[in-house]
């Protein structure tokens, strides 16, 4: 995709890392991408590939997924303010919540992907999503009034890859003391607190800062994998690999409840390329379009390490902190995942481990967090104090797992 020049520093011991990511950074389909590891408080890997000079390690990306850990950690501030219990009903904090037969449905298993409202049977106005309209709950009364829909079966974990985001900020701003939505929260909050650039919900004096994604085509990526790694084979698993993942997760996505629905945003047919549009980001979409660099996630991921503290400052407490990360649980979601009732994966690789379970979890054992669409990675390693992102602006849509950035994960486990 043209020359790529790697930029920044590593700390000393990890020159293997920086290695790695040039050679990678060479070898597959990228045009910009960002990594930066905290180990405690100190950045030990800060780097930038480009095949441009208007990007740096301060541009900020949309890295679709990543963004649900803020989800996370915002409500976790209210379990260190005394306000949120996992094991709690949501409509015990949201009674219009309750119509249509939810009102059983805990926080924990709106956190774990377990709500039943995995897509919406409307489409959702972008200017609804805007933080005014909002408040006017143009979001929660669609909400409060719809039906779930579970998949057949006994797993009721489904990913709410979109819909997820809107659901929590309806429960958090009506839990919050000042009403703050979680794009208030990040911007007033968490952003200034910590020196982290991350955003959910643009302004307009963001746009300029902002490098577009660049989707790769699914029949290039395909075409791509029938190469051997000898003939500098774009993306990350040949043809065989590719074929495989697809069988294995093909039965769950078959059974999906999201079949049919209307595509989430009114106005636009689903297309990754949508995500670019102004109208999207300026919207609280915070599962699929927070805006951050991989410096101000790895701050955010190193402050996690290190159970809600960074820098002599205290951002979650101790029993916020345990909270969020206590009681993980298995259950298939096209994968299977093991989430915290806090609403964060456990990365784990199981003896019986197949390679679907390998894919997602060897590699990237003892961090929690999530990641994002095509790429994207924002999580943490409270063992070893490792606060991780990786963002990159290409996007390989069949690395269903994030392997090419969980590549680097692996080399900092073998480091640190």
């Amino acid at each position: 995709m043209g020359q790529i020049t790697v930029k920044g520093n590593v700390a000393p011991g990890l020159e293997s890392l920086r290695q790695l990511f040039e050679r990678r950074m060479n070898e597959l389909w990228e045009d910009n991408a960002q990594l930066c590891v905290y180990v405690g408080d100190e950045k030990v890997v800060d780097l930038t590939a480009s095949t441009s000079d208007r990007f740096s390690a301060d541009s900020i990306i949309n890295v679709f997924s990543s963004g649900k850990n803020f989800e996370s950690i915002a409500m976790a501030t209210l379990v260190s303010r005394g306000l949120l219990d996992y094991n709690a009903r949501v409509a015990d904090y949201w009674p219009e919540f309750s119509q249509q037969g939810k009102h059983e449905l805990t926080i924990a298993e709106l956190m774990r992907h377990e709500a039943g409202l995995a897509a919406f049977n409307i489409s959702i106005n972008p200017s609804d999503l805007v933080t005014e309209r909002i408040k006017q709950n143009s979001i929660g009364r669609i909400i409060e009034e719809h039906p779930q829909k579970y998949q057949k079966g006994e797993d009721k974990r489904e990913y709410h890859a979109i819909s997820r985001g809107w659901i929590i900020n309806e429960v958090f701003r009506r839990i919050e003391p000042t009403g703050r939505t979680i794009s208030e929260f990040l911007r007033v909050d968490l952003s200034p607190k910590l020196d982290a650039d991350v955003i959910v919900g643009i302004k307009e004096s963001d746009r300029s800062r902002i490098t577009p994604l660049r989707p790769l085509g699914i029949k290039r990526q395909i075409l791509e994998s029938l190469k051997p790694r000898f003939m500098n084979r774009g993306v990350n698993d040949n043809f065989l690999q590719l074929s495989g993942k697809m069988l294995r997760m093909a039965p769950s996505a078959s059974k999906s409840t999201t079949i049919g629905t209307p595509p989430p945003f009114a106005g636009f047919r689903m297309d990754i390329g949508l995500f670019n549009d102004p109208a999207i980001a300026m919207g609280e979409t915070s599962s699929a379009n927070a805006h951050c660099s991989a410096r101000g996630l790895a701050r955010v991921a190193a402050m996690m390490a290190q159970r809600g503290k960074l820098d002599g400052q205290t951002f979650l407490t101790e029993e916020a902190w345990t909270a969020l990360h206590a009681e993980p649980m298995t259950s298939n979601m096209g994968l299977k995942t093991i989430f915290t009732q806090g609403g964060v994966a456990l990365f784990h690789l199981p003896p019986d481990a197949g390679v679907l379970d390998k894919g997602l979890n060897r590699g990237r054992e003892g961090f929690y967090g999530w990641m994002g669409f095509g790429g994207s990675l924002f999580q943490w390693h409270p063992e070893k104090k490792i606060g991780f992102a990786f963002v990159p602006t290409s996007l390989h849509t069949t690395d269903f797992m994030n392997e090419r950035g969980k590549a680097f994960q692996a080399e900092l486990l073998k480091l640190i």
